[in-house]
């Protein structure tokens, strides 16, 4: 058949689009096949595959225990390859990865120069961590709310014995003698107010009875002087010889007596001027004393004081005429009494400061320097935000606990803690809000965790290339070669 130049030229392009259509759809053919047997290898390749439900980055081909935990690996679930389709996530705030306490509300650095970290609004970012509820079955999760409500507690304390300070006496000489004769020889008696304790002999006093006399005698023949100045001047020389008298502790008792006998006695009778037990001695029979030197210490334990010690953290406490028990071990005694003072300062040895109460003691089962367990009732603090003491991880840098925020998402968050009770709870200050909850087991676990998963997130973080900076073409170079230096560089 004879084909005209035009007919031709139709003849060969219907058969260029029959080669190029067949082409097209043989490849597409094979591509899709080819697809169909890529899905069905991936598939199978991650029904093969096992994770950890503690670190979800760990991924194995076949199953056996976690390289970093330990725990039974789990397998993967299909169609996820371990990873997430990505999602838009919303950050919360900003933080620091060393210190929990440095939040801010925008990038940056912290105190150390560390990148600040997200903390997303659902409970991931750095330190967020997910465990699924196998996991936490096996590792015995436990959570409690947080709650507002009063708080409780009973302050313990050790309490020491002591002399009431108000009837402690010294007794001393105000002359320069020699002991004569001792009426209290011994640590430990008792004595009566006005008893004899001690007899010196001086000098001075044999002098000063002796003008007592002559005061005595002259006043009497002045006292007729037809001059009152003369009459009044001997009254007042009687006077000043009795005041010395006294002053050295002579009794007017003593002194009607050399008054009555005119015989001027060789020693001076010191009397207790209280009653009490003598708790200390340095006298002895034939000792020289000084003029102020103390000889005696007499103290009345008809009435003690128990100072219990308060560490400086409980003393916001601890209030004025609160109720005290107090408990004597060796007896198994106890005795209610009420705060009546407490000391202004610390002990440098302790640190800690004294609360006294004072008890009556008539039959001195209270002796002084016995150790005694104080138990005071604090006042309760109304609505305080309380959570369980246990939730509480605490270190140098601070307090924090781990909140649950559901479907296996644990969120660190960094808390003020304030006053402990005595069933188990703390006052939180901030950090929590009431409803929440917290977790109360296993939360060391987690904290290692979250940790560990921050630290590698650091590690894997991909960085940005380099950009190279634009290469000039030579002169008289081609495209191709230009493509291919550069292909070359970024390789």
């Amino acid at each position: 058949m004879n084909l005209s130049g035009k007919g031709k030229s139709l003849l060969i392009v219907a058969g260029l689009i029959l080669a190029l259509t067949g082409g097209y759809w043989a490849g597409s053919a094979r591509h899709y096949h080819g697809a169909e047997e890529s899905g069905k290898a991936s598939v199978s390749a991650e029904k093969s595959k096992w994770t950890c439900g503690m670190h979800p980055f760990i991924i194995q081909d076949e199953p056996g225990l976690c390289p970093i935990c330990g725990m039974q690996l789990t397998p993967l679930k299909p169609g996820t390859g371990g990873q997430q389709a990505p999602v838009e996530r919303k950050v919360r705030f900003w933080k620091s990865s060393m210190d929990p306490n440095y939040v801010r509300n925008e990038p940056g650095k912290d105190t150390m120069g560390m990148d600040l970290v997200p903390v997303y609004e659902d409970g991931g970012g750095a330190g967020g961590i997910a465990v699924d509820p196998v996991t936490q079955q096996s590792m015995g999760v436990r959570t409690a709310p947080v709650e507002v409500r009063d708080l409780h507690r009973s302050l313990r304390a050790v309490g020491l014995v002591t002399f009431d300070e108000t009837t402690q006496y010294a007794v001393n000489s105000k002359i320069e003698g020699w002991i004569e004769k001792l009426y209290v020889n011994q640590s430990g008696q008792p004595v009566r107010k006005g008893q004899p304790l001690l007899e010196i002999y001086s000098p001075d006093l044999l002098a000063a009875q002796q003008e007592y006399l002559l005061a005595m005698d002259s006043s009497k023949r002045l006292a007729t002087s037809p001059f009152p100045e003369v009459a009044e001047g001997g009254k007042r020389l009687l006077e000043a010889a009795m005041a010395r008298l006294r002053n050295w502790d002579i009794s007017d008792a003593q002194i009607d007596q050399l008054e009555r006998t005119r015989q001027v006695r060789k020693t001076l009778t010191l009397h207790s001027p209280y009653a009490g037990i003598v708790t200390m001695k340095t006298a002895l029979q034939g000792m020289r004393v000084m003029a102020g030197e103390e000889l005696l210490q007499i103290a009345n334990l008809s009435r003690v004081w128990v100072n219990a010690e308060i560490y400086e953290q409980d003393l916001p406490w601890v209030k004025v005429g609160q109720s005290a028990r107090v408990e004597l071990p060796y007896a198994g005694k106890v005795l209610e009494g009420k705060v009546d003072y407490i000391y202004p300062y610390l002990a440098g040895e302790t640190r800690t400061a004294k609360a006294r109460i004072v008890f009556d003691n008539p039959g001195l089962e209270l002796k002084p320097d016995m150790y005694a367990n104080v138990q005071i009732a604090t006042e309760s603090l109304k609505g305080a935000l309380t959570i369980p003491a246990d939730a509480v991880l605490r270190s140098g840098q601070g307090s924090v606990v781990f909140v649950a925020k559901g479907d296996g998402k644990f969120d660190p968050r960094p808390v003020e803690t304030g006053a402990s009770g005595d069933d188990g709870t703390v006052q939180v200050r901030s950090g929590l809000v009431a409803g929440e909850q917290v977790v109360t087991s296993a939360q060391f676990m987690l904290d290692s965790e979250s940790k560990l998963r921050e630290a590698i997130q650091k590690m894997t973080e991909p960085q940005a290339a380099p950009v190279a900076p634009p290469v000039a073409p030579a002169a008289g170079a081609s495209a191709p070669a230009d493509k291919k230096k550069l292909e070359e560089l970024f390789k």
